[in-house]
């Protein structure tokens, strides 16, 4: 007999350890599970309903505690507590987020600044082209000129201010600088 045959098998040890795992069993369904799953017909205010026997139970209680049982009481208040505690473990739910992607519509800057009476149209401007084009009013630019933090203006900057202003002449430059 070969030596390799002789050990190739042992007792107790499988052939294929990581092998096909074994079914797992279902655990046994107790003598509560079997009762709770049975169904009653009960007849309330002369209708009748189909309830499990659970919710007959559950039902009965609620009606002694309305009665003032102490013991009902106490039997819905843990089970309030339980359901309570049960809540709060579980995340609240997602708020959808609806993310909309839409092409922004220049023309709907431009009516709100026209109805605003922040600009006006440029009446220089050609009308043939597809854009058009606004003025600003110079007491918008000189909200926006006079704010903190910006200490002066290079000649380009106060000329490109200019050009596009409606009547830069009466604009009022309070700060220093490029004028």
């Amino acid at each position: 007999m070969n030596p390799s045959h002789a050990t190739r098998f042992r007792k107790g040890r499988s052939g294929n350890p990581s092998g096909r795992p074994r079914k797992p069993t279902p655990p046994a369904a107790s003598a509560f599970d079997i009762l709770f799953d049975r169904t009653l017909t009960v007849t309330q205010s002369g209708a009748t309903r189909t309830l499990t026997v659970e919710e007959a139970l559950q039902f009965r209680l609620y009606e002694q505690a309305i009665a003032g049982r102490r013991m009902a009481i106490r039997a819905v208040l843990r089970m309030i507590a339980i359901r309570e505690k049960a809540l709060a473990a579980k995340p609240p739910p997602a708020i959808p987020v609806r993310i909309v992607d839409r092409m922004h519509d220049p023309d709907n800057a431009y009516d709100a600044l026209l109805i605003l009476g922040i600009a006006l149209p440029d009446p220089d401007w050609c009308e043939q082209m597809r854009e058009r084009r606004l003025l600003l009013k110079p007491w918008a630019v000189e909200l926006a000129l006079h704010r903190k933090g910006r200490a002066e203006w290079s000649e380009r900057e106060a000329a490109m201010i200019q050009r596009l202003t409606y009547r830069p002449d009466t604009l009022r430059w309070l700060r220093r600088g490029a004028r």
